[in-house]
């Protein structure tokens, strides 16, 4: 850390002084390695400039009698300095007499104005001897404070006297003191989430976070034991965040612990990581090993007595003081299936492995490099038959490398980022969440087994280069003859991997009543046992995605689709299954009375209207002046001149003013709203989303999908998002002639992706190669 040359330097101008130290020589090559170093070099530096100041506060009040000193406390006590950090100090005096506050006021004066006035963000205090010793026997936060706390300046004795004072109290009161550390801990984890797993992970007060980690350090002071290996290991990983931390404090040049999808690029080349997906990784792997040290930790601390009594489990595997642990008698060397004996036993008993077990299992188990030992399979479809309770013993199986050796091709996925707003999770924990959640679903299938494998397997592509589901599909084909699965097994796990997206993706962008999309659908899976799984594998995964990947809306389109699929392959006639969602006899006596109507249900918004140029295009344009994201759409007409239109549209958490949005509609529908120049007014004044996936969306694109209807063309467009596309796509469509039959309109993360039915005004398919390229160069100019 070139930061070296600073510490020579306590220079008289305190703000320029500060800023060189923060800056100093940290280039792209500084932080990945860790953030103690600087953290510890810019503490340094500031101790020569706070001791500076306190000596020139001192000279100028040379009346003060008695002793006192300056501390550092919180992080800085701590020499955990990052360049934006709060600066906390505490000012503790031995004055006595009622007139102590008015003789340490002006050195207290003399000390923190000019800290204000380098710009530092200050935390500060001014106790008495007792006042200090009262509050840290009393308040947590006053307690640890002082077992980091480091005398700055003034009288060392006094310093010693403060810091001995609050460590035996902590010492006195270690009970009362952990159980307040252990609550925080699970405040925290709820209320920040995981460092590993959050898209925008909290470095300091997430789970697995740098509070966590001084959370044990404290706790350890108070008696908690901790093992000798799991402290280098937090030592690694703390350096790890604490680097983060700088590099973004650095890069952003502010405060600040929360790491920002938008600052992932800056933070990564500042502190010389490859890029942002490396980035990632390191937090997402620093993250995991903090949050499963600190729960294995606070876990053992705890006595229960709701423990379960010892008992042999099976041969070799014994449930002994509320932990599964391997018998005297075990060998793993000579049966490498106890493993997976001791993780199934810890997830129905629900609880942990013991780390003398983990730690033979470390030692002992040989690499599975061939075929998988007999019976060996179906303990690990037991153990992911066990849901929710299954993920923590997987966790601890991959802590200590266990679960990559049964599974070498698991690698590549440990602690990979998905970096966007999709998807919540890492790759690994998704697909051990997606199985968990499989294990929910298997009274829909007629094979548990081959669902769960299913759901564990149907990502395992991503950590490879190359497209996931080609790569997932040829690993699938690779593991499951070692698993002992017969090649009809093979095929269903390899379809399930292939397929794994075709429900989602055919339900939300393509229309229901055509007989070409059930059709589709049924000839690509062949049987019914297939659809079930891809059907359950489709709402466990979506549920470990995210909850924007999964709602009532996108639930009710799956299932509709499936029943409509099950009754092909069950041998019905796809005409019998295409019947229309829309209109329906409401909307269709609406239609008969010939006036204009306009009408809510929940999140439904249906539109009546004499059939004209544009209705479509007006509807869309209200609902974006209005801040309302579509859903799916669906249009309408007769032969008595009628048109309807439906849309879904996702609910504001803050409400919407319906009647203000029913009264913009019936204008628009009557031409007398100036959408146009309103949305050019809302567009300058219109807050840019913020960015929500890593990769920037790609050019925009417009696709004919000639097979995917019998009765209209298919045109998809994907471009980025932003106020008004779908009024100016819709528009652009309308000019060109073409009536809207059906739309599915989609926005993930920045990008929209908008699928319209469409026929000539005449009725017809649109054919003719001019027309559709003046179509083409028609949405593409809508949508830049």
């Amino acid at each position: 850390m070139a930061i070296g040359p600073v510490l020579s330097v306590i220079a008289t101008d305190r703000a320029a002084h500060l800023e060189a130290a923060r800056t100093a020589g940290v280039g792209a090559a500084g932080l990945r390695g860790g953030g103690v170093d600087y953290c510890r070099s810019l503490s340094d530096v500031t101790d020569g400039w706070v001791r500076l100041v306190f000596e020139q506060a001192v000279e100028k009040n040379p009346e003060l009698k008695g002793r006192l000193v300056i501390l550092a406390v919180g992080g800085y006590g701590r020499r955990e300095l990052a360049p934006y950090s709060d600066l906390d100090v505490l000012l503790v005096h031995d004055v006595k007499g009622k007139k102590s506050l008015a003789a340490i006021e002006p050195i207290a004066s003399a000390l923190w104005y000019p800290m204000w006035d380098a710009g530092i963000k200050l935390g500060h205090a001014v106790r008495s001897v007792k006042e200090a010793m009262t509050m840290a026997a009393g308040d947590l936060d006053s307690a640890t404070a002082l077992l980091t706390a480091r005398w700055l300046a003034g009288d060392e004795s006094l310093a010693s006297e403060v810091i001995d004072s609050g460590n035996a109290s902590w010492a006195t009161q270690a009970e009362r003191f952990l159980g307040g550390l252990r609550s925080r801990v699970r405040e925290r984890q709820n209320q920040a989430g995981d460092v590993a797993y959050r898209l925008e992970p909290d470095l300091k007060s997430g789970h697995g976070g740098l509070r966590d980690v001084q959370s044990l350090m404290w706790a350890r002071k108070g008696g908690l034991a901790l093992r000798p290996e799991d402290l280098v290991e937090l030592d690694r990983c703390y350096d790890t965040l604490l680097g983060v931390r700088v590099a973004l404090h650095l890069s952003t040049q502010r405060p600040g612990d929360v790491l920002r999808l938008e600052d992932q690029d800056a933070v990564s080349a500042t502190g010389g990581w490859d890029d942002a997906d490396a980035l990632m990784a390191d937090v997402a792997a620093a993250g995991r090993t903090v949050a499963w040290l600190v729960d294995e930790n606070w876990g053992r601390s705890v006595a229960s007595n709701d423990r379960p009594p010892d008992r042999a489990i099976s041969s070799g595997i014994v449930l002994r003081n509320g932990e599964i642990e391997l018998s005297d008698i075990a060998n793993p060397a000579s049966d490498p299936t106890l493993v997976l004996q001791a993780a199934v036993a810890a997830a129905r008993n629900d609880c942990r492995i013991g780390r003398p077990t983990l730690d033979r299992l470390h030692e002992e188990l040989a690499p599975w490099t061939g075929t998988w030992p007999v019976g060996a399979k179906d303990k690990l479809v037991a153990l992911l038959l066990e849901g929710q309770r299954s993920i923590r013993v997987l966790e601890a199986l991959d802590q200590r490398e266990l679960f990559t050796r049964l599974l070498p091709e698991w690698e590549p996925n440990r602690s990979k980022p998905q970096r966007n707003a999709y998807h919540r999770f890492t790759v690994d924990r998704h697909l051990w969440e997606a199985a968990a959640n499989a294990a929910e679903l298997v009274d829909r299938v007629s094979r548990p087994d081959l669902l769960v494998l299913g759901a564990l397997f149907h990502d395992l592509g991503k950590g490879y280069p190359g497209d996931h589901t080609t790569v997932g599909m040829d690993l699938v084909r690779q593991i499951g003859p070692k698993l002992g699965l017969g090649a009809a097994d093979v095929d269903t796990l390899v379809a399930m991997v292939e397929h794994h997206l075709l429900l989602p993706d055919v339900a939300s962008r393509r229309d229901l009543t055509d007989e070409a999309t059930i059709s589709q659908v049924a000839d690509a899976l062949g049987s019914v046992e297939r659809l079930d799984l891809l059907h359950a594998l489709t709402e466990a995964d979506s549920l470990a995605t995210g909850p924007s990947a999964w709602g009532s809306w996108k639930e009710e389109l799956v299932n509709e689709l499936a029943a409509r699929v099950r009754h092909v392959l069950g041998g019905g006639d796809v005409a019998e299954v295409t019947w229309r969602l829309f209109p329906d006899a409401e909307t269709l006596l609406l239609m008969a009375a010939a006036e204009v109507a306009v009408g809510r249900r929940k999140d439904l918004i249906t539109v009546v209207s004499p059939d004209s140029a544009g209705v479509f295009s007006q509807v869309a344009g209200v609902l974006s002046l209005h801040g309302l994201d579509v859903l799916t759409a669906s249009a309408h007409s007769d032969e008595q001149g009628m048109a309807a239109s439906q849309f879904r549209i996702v609910l504001p958490e803050t409400g919407m003013n319906w009647r203000s949005l029913k009264t913009d509609l019936s204008r628009a529908l009557t031409h007398q709203l100036a959408i146009e120049a309103r949305l050019v007014e809302r567009a300058k004044t219109y807050r840019r989303r913020r960015r929500t996936q890593a990769d920037q969306p790609g050019p925009p694109m417009v696709v004919f999908h000639d097979d995917a209807s019998s009765n209209a063309t298919v045109i998809e467009i994907r471009a980025v998002t932003k106020i008004g596309i779908l009024h100016r796509i819709t528009k652009a469509i309308g000019e060109l002639g073409l009536d809207i039959r059906h739309a599915s309109v989609q926005t993930i993360g920045m990008e929209v992706v908008d699928t319209f039915y469409v026929r000539t005004s005449a009725g017809d398919l649109v054919t003719d190669k001019f027309h559709r390229k003046e179509i083409q160069r028609a949405l593409l100019h809508a949508v830049v």
